[in-house]
């Protein structure tokens, strides 16, 4: 659980990801997520991703999709969850504040100019007489996350492609150049949320427009994940998910402000009683440097399919290299020792 403590302190941005543009990144706040999947709807229409399967409940819940992949860029889970259950959850939350995650209480310096009343209102919108809360009761409650790709500080896709198909944009995303792409699934292996995948289904999901034909989807066999509407952002505009959310559960803008919000929205959640509020990969300290994706969690992140420590896979690179520089630097020494007793 050493991932969930976090940190109130800014990040900085020292993993590659200085450029002209502020970083970018989601705050998916789930404690207001209502399953409509209306998010996964427009990130298959806009990016004319394929269906994935004959849209049938998969009979574990309600759900169609059953997980990130090349096809869905964005998956809604549903978990059910009964009385007990919800008191373990908060219970665990109560632990990470007594650990001292996040400090709970007034900001130093008090709110940011023109930041909303309540995380997710517009600017000088007061929120404050408007009830947040989600509408569960004791006895019962669904929890619901919209997930996505990570766009991770450490990228452990982008750091173990051998082609350079993968790429750090200018919003400080991660994208898939799809003619570089080989399809050698290196960075399938490489990502510890198991968002990246090899497209393997023909079907395509045209646009409105009679012009688009098949040659304009990406070749079968490649990589496929959320490029964070990249060619959306270059316009101006808001990615297709964070503009469709009728509840504004996914919200979208500088990742610092992000991450500000998502803080703000667990201190109030927790004035509310709701100790089991959460955030997840908004510590930069974490095993991949902190995510552009950050949560708000109401359990455990194992509950929602999320590794409650992930690891870029070249975290350990560095030492692996120093390790081998020592020992080949010892047998090149001893080597030449054995040589010069020989002559001897």
């Amino acid at each position: 659980m050493g991932s969930m403590i976090e940190s109130t302190g800014r990040r900085g941005t020292d993993a590659g990801l200085e450029h002209e543009h502020s970083r970018k990144g989601f705050f998916t706040d789930t404690s207001i997520c209502i399953g409509c999947k209306a998010c996964e709807v427009a990130c298959k229409e806009w990016n004319r991703n394929p269906a994935d399967g004959d849209l049938e409940l998969l009979g574990s819940s309600f759900d169609n999709t059953g997980e990130l992949g090349a096809n869905t860029w964005r998956h809604v889970a549903f978990v059910e969850q009964e009385s007990e259950r919800i008191e373990e959850a908060r219970e665990s939350g109560r632990r990470l504040v007594s650990l001292g995650m996040p400090t709970v209480g007034p900001r130093s310096g008090g709110p940011r100019p023109g930041a909303p009343s309540v995380p997710g209102g517009r600017p000088g919108e007061d929120l404050s007489d408007e009830d947040t809360a989600p509408p569960d009761t004791p006895e019962f409650r669904w929890l619901m996350s919209s997930d996505v790709c990570k766009h991770c500080t450490n990228a452990g896709c982008l750091d173990v492609c051998p082609t350079g198909a993968l790429y750090r944009t200018e919003f400080g995303s991660v994208v898939v150049q799809q003619d570089i792409c080989n399809g050698c699934g290196t960075c399938v292996g490489g990502c510890p949320f198991g968002v990246i995948e090899r497209r393997d289904d023909g079907t395509i999901s045209p646009r409105s427009s009679s012009e688009e034909t098949e040659q304009d989807v990406p070749e079968l066999g490649t990589a496929h994940k959320c490029t964070l509407c990249h060619d959306r952002l270059v316009d101006g505009e808001t990615p297709a998910c964070a503009q469709t959310c009728p509840t504004t559960s996914i919200k979208f803008g500088d990742h610092e402000d992000m991450v500000e919000s998502a803080e703000e929205r667990v201190q109030q959640l927790h004035t509310q009683g709701m100790t089991e509020a959460r955030l997840y990969g908004a510590n930069a300290n974490d095993g991949v440097g902190g995510i552009g994706s950050v949560f708000l969690l109401l359990d455990e992140p194992e509950v929602y399919g999320l590794p409650p420590d992930p690891q870029v896979p070249t975290k350990a690179l560095p030492q692996m290299y120093r390790t081998a520089g020592v020992a080949a630097l010892g047998m090149i020494t001893a080597t030449a020792l054995a040589f010069l007793g020989g002559r001897r």
